[in-house]
């Protein structure tokens, strides 16, 4: 499940959420106007690669991915926790590697 706010959590506090800034070409999975960061709230355990795909987001599109505010290039394998942060950007918005 995807939601917009926190407020999920005063009704089910044991949930685990996660938090995905979506950048970019990206910020369409998330609905998001074009003004305003795009921050959406996901209610889902496991790898990063099937919290994208509970966003709806395909793998091809993405570039680089930030867990709690570290560039991770094996992020797709990684498991997510309650409070983690992600960072999502497209493939046109790739980092410089050296």
């Amino acid at each position: 499940m995807i939601f917009k706010d926190k407020q999920i959590y005063s009704v089910y506090p044991f949930i685990t959420m996660i938090e995905a800034h979506l950048y970019g070409t990206l910020r369409r999975f998330g609905r998001c106007p074009a003004t305003a960061p795009c921050i959406i709230h996901v209610v889902q355990e496991g790898s990063v690669e099937d919290i994208l795909g509970s966003i709806g987001i395909p793998l091809e599109e993405v570039s680089s991915i930030f867990i709690n505010g570290i560039y991770r290039y094996d992020a797709l394998r990684r498991d997510i926790k309650d409070g983690d942060r992600l960072g999502i950007f497209p493939k046109n918005m790739s980092m410089l590697y050296v």
